[in-house]
């Protein structure tokens, strides 16, 4: 289907001028192959990744429908309800919906864990139109009376190969008995593994199938690096690695909250702006760091991989691994948040001597060695040829990586990142802007 533009969808005029604003021009291959079906009132199937415009995809339809076919706000009622699995997708969402309906009598709201629920109940109790959710808070409010779903006319549950991972499986069971048979569904997940094909099939009817790979895998546009150092020279490593101007925006992740903290205060103390994104962060403070990295207030996000599950910003030029993870495709997910857009990026992995053998698990997976970078001033030879056995996992480790149980007590799988990367090179580029709908 040949979509130059976004004025091809025939979207009402409001929309269309939200998206001028916002600079959206081309659509992307998701928006160009979900759009249409979706305003047809078809359900989808949808396989794509974050950063490939499937917010945008999903929620422009929403909202052409909620504009055009005009119905009752009351009290604690939804007509389109988008169930994400973590705090951030879900704040993410909200912002990106309501630019989309800045010129339109649209009503929505965002409800999720870790805040009081005072807000959100007087949200709900004035009526919304399109309500984004995480599935803890959503199942809460149900049970409190505060939200009824017996009127929903658009479901999208997103990420659902994560929410699986998180152990959801039981609470989106739950959500889906309340709502109504009569409805239109999004389906979205990165990968379509067997068991995410059986859920799917229980909740939409005849699907149009939109599937988007990209052209190549995330990985391959990453110049990955690993660097051998000693544990205690780590830090000094990370800041040497700051001096370079083109790591102006850095995620590094590390797998304690202790662990975060101490990065952050010592990365403050040779000048370099950082915060810390955590479990035991208030939901607040997780926002500000955020929207700080976001704007470029702060150079440096310090993140466990369960706070860092659904951020989604734009240019991240490099993605640090502190702490190797103890999962081979943790390391995946955590580096591909550098090449977002088809964007390049770089990721620079420190490893001590016990986590030698997280790497092995790494290079099996990814069917490659990762280059070596030996010039840096901390090598430490001890570390590349260590044979020591890994560290314990426990107490704040990553106790909740895909292939362990989520947080409801469901089974989780390890995902299949069949990713076959080359060898990439070692050019210190800066990933260029690209704007499109997330």
């Amino acid at each position: 289907m040949g979509c130059d533009s976004f004025s091809d969808f025939k979207l009402l005029e409001p929309l269309n001028r939200a998206i001028r604003d916002v600079g959206y021009t081309v659509p992307t291959p998701v928006q160009v192959q979900s759009i249409p079906s979706l305003m047809a009132g078809r359900d989808l199937l949808g396989c794509a990744q974050t950063g490939t415009g499937k917010t945008a995809a999903f929620a422009l339809p929403i909202l052409q429908h909620m504009a055009t076919v005009r119905g009752q706000r009351k009290r604690g009622y939804v007509r389109a309800l988008i169930v994400t699995p973590t705090r951030e997708l879900a704040a993410q969402i909200d912002q990106s919906i309501r630019a989309y309906a800045k010129y339109l009598d649209i009503r929505g709201a965002v409800i999720f864990g870790g805040v009081g629920q005072n807000p959100q109940v007087k949200a709900l109790d004035r009526g919304v139109d399109i309500l984004v959710a995480t599935p803890g808070r959503l199942l809460d409010l149900i049970s409190q009376g505060h939200v009824r779903l017996d009127s929903v006319e658009i479901f999208v549950l997103d990420e659902a190969d994560r929410m699986l991972d998180m152990g959801f499986l039981p609470d989106i069971k739950r959500i889906l008995a309340r709502l109504p048979t009569k409805r239109q569904t999004m389906f979205f997940s990165a990968t379509l593994p067997p068991d995410i094909v059986k859920l799917a099939k229980t909740m939409v009817r005849d699907p149009v199938s939109v599937n988007v790979t990209p052209e190549k895998p995330v990985v391959e546009l990453i110049d990955q690096r690993l660097m051998y150092v000693d544990r205690q020279d780590k830090v000094s490593l990370l800041v040497n690695l700051l001096r370079e101007n083109s790591a102006s925006r850095v995620l590094v992740f590390t797998r304690t909250k202790h662990g975060a903290n101490k990065i952050v205060r010592l990365l403050e103390g040779n000048a370099v702006k950082a915060q810390a994104i955590h479990g035991n962060k208030a939901q607040n403070a997780r926002t500000k760091a955020l929207e700080d990295f976001r704007g470029g207030r702060v150079r440096v996000l310090v993140a466990t991989d369960i706070a860092a599950r659904g951020i989604d910003v734009e240019c991240i030029t490099h993605v640090v691994n502190f702490d190797l993870p103890n999962v081979a495709e943790t390391y995946v997910h955590r580096i591909g948040r550098t090449a977002r857009a088809g964007n390049a990026g770089i990721s620079i992995s420190f490893c001590d001597s016990e986590e030698r053998s997280y790497v092995r698990d790494i290079e099996k997976l990814l069917r490659h060695e990762i280059p070596v970078d030996r010039s840096h001033p901390y090598h430490s030879e001890a570390a590349a040829t260590s044979t020591s056995p890994p560290p314990p996992q426990g107490g704040g480790g990553q106790r909740r990586q895909a292939g362990s149980r989520g947080p409801h007590g469901g089974g989780s799988r390890g995902k299949n990142a069949r990713n076959q990367a080359r060898k990439p090179s070692f050019r210190n580029s800066h990933p260029s802007h690209s704007r499109s709908g997330r």
